[in-house]
């Protein structure tokens, strides 16, 4: 009897600041990947700001590119997840600089002449305390489509505090019900689209 592996779940974080420092896009994500793992994924968490990325639209652009390496993760991942904070209305640079370095895959193409990524399933957290959160995840949506991933229904999780304020989504005491159900709801419809995706892969191009 052949057991299949458990779906791969990976949360890129996109925060500016580098480790320990505390992320209110780590904690989103964190709890998103814990509802992930609830449905039978096993899960992995990268801050990217922790690693060298240097801008360019290369698979590896030279001595010092951590990249590749985080490449071999996301290609062995049935589904990712941008986590990133609003800053001035839009994702953060570093989840801008990781959609411009996974743009170096879109036009390479599996052994089926499917793009690389397709089969694979993209998510988006959003926090932050401005305006924005739609249209962040509808920029982070785009890129992802782009590059060929598949987006499930209802995926992005988001939490907006009060526009012109201080408080930050880890600052508060527990996660709002709203928020929970709409992770909840994301990983549902994430896991359930990545399993479909193994079993049904996407029809090679006509030639």
């Amino acid at each position: 009897m052949t057991t299949t592996p458990p779906l791969r779940a990976l949360a890129v974080v996109c925060t500016l600041n580098r480790s320990p420092a505390a992320s209110s896009s780590q904690l989103l994500a964190e709890q998103v990947l814990e509802l992930l793992a609830a449905e039978g994924a096993t899960t992995e968490l990268v801050r990217a700001a922790d690693h060298t990325i240097p801008p360019g639209v290369a698979v590896d652009v030279g001595e010092g590119d951590d990249w590749p390496a985080l490449r071999e993760r996301v290609l062995a991942c049935d589904i990712l997840l941008l986590a990133t904070p609003i800053w001035l209305g839009h994702p953060s640079s570093v989840a801008q600089r990781v959609l411009e370095r996974l743009n170096a895959d879109i036009s390479e193409t599996d052994d089926e002449g499917r793009p690389l990524l397709s089969g694979r399933v993209g998510a988006v957290a959003v926090v932050g305390n401005e305006d924005g959160a739609h249209k962040v995840a509808a920029d982070l949506f785009q890129g992802l489509s782009d590059i060929g991933f598949t987006l499930p229904p209802q995926a992005v999780t988001y939490w907006v505090g009060e526009a012109m304020q201080g408080t930050d989504y880890q600052d508060l005491a527990e996660t709002p019900e709203k928020v929970r159900s709409t992770s909840a709801a994301l990983a549902s419809t994430a896991a359930h689209l990545a399993r479909v995706l193994r079993e049904r892969p996407f029809p090679a191009p006509p030639s």
